[in-house]
């Protein structure tokens, strides 16, 4: 199983790509293909077909799945890459510029 030092919830930033320097909010993480879903970030146009729950139908604007290595964690406005360190019993995970707790 993967593990990946970007989880659900924070903040980050787009370090490549299109939508370089945009910042959002992970939503989700689809752990077998490397990807995450960034909030207000690569927005794609989906049309849909009127049904039960939208009868209208019409174009939809959701989020795209952007490549983990695409985006670095964000802390106090830069973005820091992510190591572990062991206090006591617990794995934590920290900032490698400051050395700090996340």
């Amino acid at each position: 199983m993967k593990k990946f030092k970007i989880k659900s919830g924070d903040t980050v930033k787009v370090i490549a790509g299109d939508h370089k320097g945009s910042e959002g909010k992970v939503l989700r993480i689809l752990k077998e293909k490397d990807r995450v879903v960034v909030e207000g970030v690569n927005m794609i146009s989906k049309h849909t077909k009127p049904s039960a729950t939208n009868p209208q139908g019409g174009i939809v604007k959701k989020e795209a799945p952007l490549h983990i290595s695409n985006v670095a964690l964000v802390e106090n406005g830069e973005a820091v890459r992510v190591g572990y360190k062991m206090e006591g019993d617990k794995k934590v995970r920290v900032s490698k510029k400051s050395d700090k707790a996340i």
